[in-house]
């Protein structure tokens, strides 16, 4: 598993899943907040299977 995410992708799907997580607590608490699970997951590994499946990259290529 290649990291296909860059720094700055990464970092707003960690705060968006964890804002969607909060919803689930605050907020309208509907059990929707849980979908935040995905970006925060992805967001922490740092890949996305929907980028390798369509072949994007948000990080940069490493130098050879």
């Amino acid at each position: 598993m290649r990291v296909n995410e860059g720094s700055i992708d990464r970092f707003l799907r960690v705060v968006i899943g964890i804002v969607l997580i909060a919803l689930v607590f605050v907020g309208p608490k509907t059990p929707w907040g849980w979908v935040g699970i995905v970006p925060l997951v992805t967001g922490l590994a740092g890949f996305c299977p929907a980028y390798a499946l369509f072949g994007i990259r948000t990080c940069k290529l490493p130098k050879p």
